[in-house]
């Protein structure tokens, strides 16, 4: 499996502390079957982004993880007005490794009302916008229909693992089944930010989905979508959205 959303580069952002905590969260990924994960740190008004300084702490978080997984770089990227700007003019500065899929997040508080223009103009310049964790999100629990909207416009829906099996509660999960069941999830990623509770792990959501959508299903969106995407390929299991 793969794992494109993860918080393991460690004394950055909320995620790991420690490069004990990142090699802890390394063996329960291999232990979990990751083969892959892609550091995400925030980017956001609290945590800056050095692409540059991750990119080289990439060698150091391989030793850590003793050659059971492999990596790469992306960024939390906070769908801002000064990062979206910045997002244009550098259109592969966030983007996961050297792909054209840029993970997209919200506020909890509101969304701008340029957000589908704003969406627009960061795939014009070549990037796939990939909106992370809406079955989280306080806007999006609430108007559903707008992640349907952002779908339609061409913007991937990554659903957070632990969310499927009740981890952020009641009204997480039931939203998460319902954009499944709307065939409208393209990946699910862990959003790890430690070994214990929130931990990088897949199985558990991958039987889930299973059970509530087809095996055949659920293998997209751990492995063969999270692979493309490291890639920068276009997705073998294409979601119809209904």
């Amino acid at each position: 499996m793969v794992d494109i959303h993860c918080h393991i580069l460690p004394g950055i952002d909320d995620g790991s502390k420690s490069w004990e905590m990142t090699a802890e969260m390394c063996r329960v990924a291999a232990q979990d079957g990751i083969t892959h994960i892609v550091a995400t740190p925030h980017c956001n008004d609290e945590f800056d982004y050095d692409r540059d300084r991750y990119t080289e702490m990439l060698a150091e978080l391989s030793d850590a993880a003793e050659g059971r997984v492999g990596f790469s770089l992306g960024c939390d990227f906070h769908f801002s007005y000064d990062n979206i700007q910045d997002a244009l003019t550098n259109p592969r500065r966030y983007t996961i490794g050297d792909s054209q899929y840029l993970l997209v997040e919200f506020s909890d508080y509101a969304l701008p009302p340029t957000v589908r223009q704003d969406l627009l103009s960061l795939a014009s310049c070549g990037m796939v916008p990939v909106i992370t964790h809406p079955e989280r999100n306080q806007v999006l629990l609430r108007q559903q229909d707008l992640v349907l909207g952002m779908v339609e416009q061409g913007c991937l829906v990554q659903v957070t693992a632990n969310a499927v099996t009740g981890f952020w509660g009641r009204q997480s999960k039931k939203m998460a089944e319902w954009l499944l069941q709307r065939d409208t999830v393209h990946v699910i990623a862990s959003d790890a930010h430690d070994p214990v509770r929130r931990q990088p792990v897949l199985s558990g959501a991958r039987d889930a989905v299973a059970k509530l959508v087809g095996k055949e299903i659920a293998d997209a969106l751990v492995t063969l979508n999270p692979a493309a995407i490291v890639d920068g390929q276009s997705l073998p299991y294409q979601p119809t959205f209904r």
